[in-house]
C-alpha cells in the first residue's frame, strides 16, 4: 500500500465535502479541510467575520412612528396703522385712478388694484404660521416640540398618524432651550420611550421622523456626527447627518433601540435645506425643561451674578492654571450671590457641584440646573490657587453693568511704571461703582503693554497673579517680576474683565 501524499489527502477531503456539503456549513468544512490537509497543502481560508448588511429601520418606524405627530399653527393678522410711505401713497393714487377711469364695466387683472378677486378679505383670512413636528410623551396627550414651532401661534393643530386632529393647548414654552410642551384632549395614545444620551455614541445609527415640507410621517436616517456641539446657544447640541428640512423641527431623533435621544431643532446650510449637518436638543435636557413646564408653565433657572468669558491656552499657562478650562469671571454684579461669596473679576470658575467646567458656556447650564434658593459648590482659581466657594443661587433678574467715570475724582499724581505703562490710583467713587477693592487706572500704554492690547482707560486688577492695590504697589510688583517670561495682566475694561499677556522681552 502506497504512502498517502498531501495531494491524496486533499483529494479525499474534497470528495468527502462533495458528499456531505449540503449538510456541512462552510465554516465547518473549511475547518475540516484545514485539519485534514498538511501545512504544505494549498490553504483554505475561512471568512473572519460575517458580511454585515445595512441596518433595517422598519421595526423602529412601526414602533415609534404612531407616536410622532404633525403640528400646524395659525397666526391671526394683526391690525396695522396707516402706511405713510411713498410706495403706499403711489399705490393709493393708482387705485384712485382705476376707480375713477376704469368704472364698473372695466376689470383689472385679478389681484391687481381695483380688480376682481375670489380671495377673502385679509381680515377674515388667518395666516398660517408654521408646519412642524412633535411626539407624544405620554398616553394622556402631552406633546413635545420646538418652541419656535409654536411661537406667536393663536391656534395649534396636532394631527396623528391615523389622521385624527386635535386643537392643542400650549402648556409652556422655553425660548432659551427651544422646547415647548403641548396638551391635546385625548387618552390611550401611543407614546415614545426616552433614551439615555450618555449611552449615545458618535457613529451610531439614528433616524428622524417628521413632516419636512409638510410631508407627514417622513423617515430619514444617518449617524451621530458629534456630541456636545457648541453653537453659542444655551445648550450643547447633538450633531447628525440625518436629512432634516423645514417641517422636521420638533420631531424625534431615535436610536436603534427605538428610544428618543433628541429633538430635531436646527440645520446648518447655505440653502436652508439639508446639507448633512443637523442639530438636535439632547432629550435629557428637553425632559428637564418639559417637567418644569408641566409643573408651572415656565422654566426657573438659577444664576450667581457673573459675566463670563473663555480662557485661552496662553492665559491658562501664564496664570498657572495649566489647561484652558473653566469660565473667566469678567465682572461680578453687585448684591448677587457671587459678590457675597467673595468671587472677584479675574477669578476662573473651574467646577460646579464637582463637575468640571470644560468650556465657559458650561457654567450657565450647570448653575441653571440648581434650583433658586439652593446652595451651589464652586471651585474657583484665584491668585494662582484653587479654592472652594459656596454660593446661594437666585433666579434671573435685570442686569445693570457698572461704568467707569472718564476721570477719577480722587486720583493721585501719575506714577511711572515699567512695561510701557503709566498708571494712577483709582478714586474711591470709581472703586465703589466698579465694586472692586483695588486696581489702578491706565493713563497710557506703549511698548510691550500696547502690543498686548492694554489701552488708556483700562483698570489693571492683577499682574503676575498679584492683586494691585495702588500705583506705588503696582510699580513695586512690576520691579520684582521676571521680564524674560510672559506676564499675565487682568484688565477691567468697561463692565468686563479679561486677561492680557505682556511679553517684555519682545
Amino acid at each position: 500500500m502506497s504512502k498517502p501524499t498531501a495531494s491524496n489527502a486533499l483529494s479525499a477531503t474534497l470528495a468527502l465535502a462533495t458528499v456531505i456539503g449540503a449538510a456541512l456549513p462552510l465554516q465547518a468544512w473549511a475547518q475540516a479541510a484545514a485539519v485534514a490537509a498538511p501545512a504544505s497543502a494549498v490553504p483554505v481560508v475561512a471568512p473572519d467575520t460575517a458580511v454585515r448588511g445595512l441596518p433595517d429601520f422598519t421595526g423602529l418606524v412601526e414602533t415609534v412612528g404612531p407616536a410622532v405627530v404633525n403640528i400646524r399653527t395659525n397666526i391671526k393678522p394683526k391690525a396695522a396703522g396707516p402706511d405713510t410711505s411713498l410706495q403706499a401713497q403711489m399705490q393709493q393714487l393708482i387705485e384712485e385712478y382705476i376707480r375713477r377711469h376704469g368704472g364698473r364695466g372695466g376689470h383689472a387683472a385679478p389681484g391687481a388694484p381695483g380688480g376682481d378677486t375670489d380671495q377673502p378679505d385679509d381680515d377674515d383670512q388667518p395666516e398660517q404660521g408654521y408646519i412642524g413636528s412633535g411626539f407624544m410623551l405620554s398616553p394622556d396627550g402631552f406633546v413635545l416640540t420646538n418652541a419656535h414651532v409654536v411661537e406667536g401661534a393663536d391656534e395649534v393643530t396636532v394631527t396623528l398618524t391615523d389622521k385624527r386632529e386635535f386643537k392643542a393647548k400650549i402648556i409652556g414654552s422655553d425660548q432659551r432651550t427651544d422646547v415647548a410642551l403641548l396638551k391635546i384632549d385625548a387618552t390611550g395614545l401611543p407614546f415614545v420611550k426616552i433614551g439615555n444620551v450618555d449611552r449615545l455614541k458618535v457613529g451610531e445609527w439614528v433616524i428622524a421622523i417628521g413632516s419636512p415640507f409638510g410631508l407627514e410621517s417622513t423617515v430619514t436616517a444617518g449617524i451621530v456626527s458629534a456630541k456636545q456641539r457648541e453653537t453659542g446657544d444655551y445648550l450643547q447640541l447633538l450633531q447628525t447627518d440625518v436629512a432634516i428640512n423645514p417641517g422636521n423641527s420638533g420631531g424625534p431623533l431615535i436610536n436603534m433601540r427605538g428610544e428618543v435621544v433628541g429633538i430635531n431643532s436646527q440645520i446648518l446650510s447655505p440653502s436652508g435645506t439639508s446639507a448633512g449637518i443637523s442639530l438636535a436638543i439632547p432629550i435629557d435636557e428637553a425632559i428637564r425643561v418639559s417637567d418644569q413646564l408641566r409643573a408651572s408653565g415656565h422654566v426657573t433657572r438659577g444664576r450667581i451674578g457673573v459675566q463670563i468669558g473663555p480662557i485661552s491656552k496662553q492665559v491658562a499657562e501664564s496664570v498657572g492654571l495649566g489647561k484652558p478650562i473653566g469660565a473667566l469671571v469678567e465682572s461680578v454684579q453687585a448684591g448677587l450671590p457671587a459678590e457675597k461669596a467673595g468671587i472677584e473679576a479675574g477669578d476662573i470658575i473651574t467646577k460646579v457641584q464637582g463637575k468640571t467646567v470644560e468650556r465657559f458656556s458650561d457654567l450657565p447650564r450647570l448653575v441653571g440646573m440648581v434650583k433658586p434658593g439652593d446652595k451651589v459648590k464652586l471651585e474657583v482659581f484665584h491668585d494662582g490657587k484653587s479654592k472652594e466657594i459656596t454660593a446661594e443661587v437666585v433666579d434671573f433678574g435685570p442686569e445693570t453693568p457698572p461704568t467707569l467715570a472718564d476721570a477719577p475724582p480722587d486720583a493721585v499724581p501719575d506714577t511711572k511704571a515699567t512695561l510701557g505703562l503709566k498708571v494712577t490710583d483709582l478714586g474711591d467713587a470709581d472703586r465703589a461703582r466698579l465694586h472692586i477693592k483695588g486696581g489702578v487706572r491706565v493713563d497710557s500704554a506703549e511698548g510691550a503693554a500696547g502690543r498686548a492690547g492694554v489701552q488708556e482707560g483700562d483698570v489693571i486688577l492683577t499682574i503676575g497673579n498679584v492683586q494691585v492695590t495702588s500705583a506705588k504697589q503696582f510699580a513695586a510688583t512690576v520691579a520684582k517680576l521676571d521680564k524674560a517670561k510672559p506676564i499675565a495682566v487682568l484688565v477691567r475694561r468697561g463692565d468686563s474683565a479679561n486677561y492680557l499677556v505682556i511679553r517684555p522681552s519682545k
